[in-house]
């Protein structure tokens, strides 16, 4: 038997059966990544392209039994956290992290939907904070994400506050900012090390960050230097973004399968 070579990567997340975030969208990028995608859902949904209607967290003991099967298994290279839900989540996720301490965990802090629904609550967050940021290679919030999850207005301080926190590396992304381009700023060593700029596109995206969390826990998987992984997985994401398309009466997808467009 010949064991594949592609690059294993974890993803605990939530299902979106509007097929635009979730865990399809980590599917879909980490194939586009040239690696193997295994999976463990932690929340079914009810949403569309507009707004998530309705959460249902799966059982932390299922979830627990689900990784330990994959982790016992496959060689696992990363894993990637998406939706967590509830606080039950965040301990079990903690159970398996602290299992297999020595893997890179690649964090997108999903909070709020991105048509607004609300995700998460106090109980949740300081769950996130005290449970899993200390296990974090790389966390991946968007603006308010970010001011949540530090307790501060200021996001260059909430960017130090998140590392104080634990996270080795924090990308804070500035789609929510009211600015012509957008701004990305990556965190390390207690202090902002890189800021990346990027056109603004004319749309609203379903999807867009757990396209990047993705994409850096694939990047990561290969083996590359983190600061190499953020600014390919930014430039992959924001090529998924400006090819999306808009399938129902909401936000618009991401085309995370737009190379295979390219060279057909």
């Amino acid at each position: 038997m010949t064991l594949t070579s592609k690059p294993i990567v974890l993803c605990l997340s939530g299902h979106d059966p509007s097929g635009g975030a979730g865990i399809q969208a980590d599917i879909e990028t980490i194939v586009s990544h040239q690696c193997h995608a295994a999976s463990v859902i932690t929340a079914l949904t009810e949403q569309d392209t507009k707004n998530v209607k309705k959460m249902q967290p799966q059982p932390a003991s299922e979830i627990i039994s689900q990784a330990m099967c994959i982790l016992e298994d496959l060689p696992v290279k990363a894993i990637k956290i998406g939706l967590i839900g509830h606080v039950e989540t965040a301990k079990a996720i903690s159970t398996i992290l602290n299992e297999y301490s020595t893997l890179p965990v690649i964090l997108d802090p999903v909070l709020a939907a991105g048509g607004g629904a609300v995700l998460s609550n106090e109980a949740l967050i300081d769950s996130v904070v005290e449970l899993l940021l200390p296990r974090t290679t790389i966390l991946t919030p968007n603006s308010i994400e970010a001011r949540q999850l530090a307790k501060s207005d200021d996001l260059q301080l909430s960017g130090t506050k998140l590392l104080e926190l634990g996270c080795e590396y924090v990308l804070i992304t500035g789609a929510h900012e009211q600015s012509d381009a957008v701004s990305n700023q990556l965190f390390y060593k207690g202090k902002c090390i890189e800021t990346y700029t990027w056109d603004r596109l004319p749309h609203n995206y379903h999807g867009s960050g757990c396209t990047l969390a993705s994409s850096i826990a694939a990047l990561i998987a290969h083996g590359l230097e983190v600061e190499t992984c953020m600014l390919e997985a930014q430039e992959y994401t924001w090529n998924s973004l400006n090819a999306g398309y808009q399938v129902g009466k909401g936000q618009h997808i991401p085309n995370r399968l737009f190379w295979m467009q390219e060279h057909s």
